[in-house]
């Protein structure tokens, strides 16, 4: 299986607490809730289209346990979230995590990067992890994405957990495409190629 990552950050790379004031306020985050103001007709369009092609999900135990307590509690079948998460395979990276509600949860609790690569070693289909800031890190610095989706929202939010960190592993990425919604989200897809290329010093 493809696995994929699928984050909404702003675009000073926040990805804590989009979705509601008191979704995530950890570390004293004040400002939850940035971007359903932005999140378009185009952009709801996107996302589920993004969630009806996933095969199975891969989750951190934090954002597991936000989806469970809201789609996982959800019975509209005509909801194409909703239907896609409540209806497929899902699994959570989680050392501490052990008896899961949500239908069809299976825990990875021990050696991830194997459980995961078994994984990817399916035939066909696609893995797909939303939000999971630091299982996303994870997956970066082990080589184990194959696709980054990126909802960028157009707002600076100041604070908050960042996709990326301060430090870490540098990463070359091939756009493979993008769009913008009429609220100015803009969706990029890329593919990481390795490591990039830096100019070198050139001779006076």
């Amino acid at each position: 299986m493809k696995l994929t990552t699928v984050t909404n950050v702003s675009v000073d790379g926040v990805m804590q607490g989009l979705g509601g004031a008191d979704e995530d306020r950890r570390g004293g985050f004040e400002r939850g809730g940035w971007a359903l103001p932005l999140f378009d007709d185009e952009a709801a369009a996107f996302v589920n289209q993004v969630y009806q092609r996933a095969d199975a999900f891969l989750f951190g135990r934090r954002t597991y346990e936000i989806f469970a307590g809201y789609w996982g509690l959800m019975t509209d079948s005509s909801n194409p979230i909703a239907s896609a998460l409540n209806s497929r395979p899902k699994y959570v990276a989680s050392t501490t995590l052990t008896e899961p509600q949500w239908a069809d949860t299976t825990v990875l609790s021990a050696d991830l990067a194997a459980a995961i690569g078994e994984l990817k070693a399916k035939p066909a289909g696609e893995l797909q992890v939303h939000g999971s800031g630091d299982l996303v890190r994870w997956l970066l610095e082990n080589q184990l994405v194959d696709e980054i989706t990126l909802l960028t929202y157009p707002v600076v939010v100041g604070q908050g957990t960042r996709l990326f960190p301060d430090t870490g592993p540098d990463t070359a990425l091939e756009l493979l495409d993008s769009h913008s919604t009429p609220k100015g989200v803009t969706t990029q897809v890329y593919r990481p190629t390795g490591r990039p290329r830096y100019a070198t010093a050139t001779p006076d």
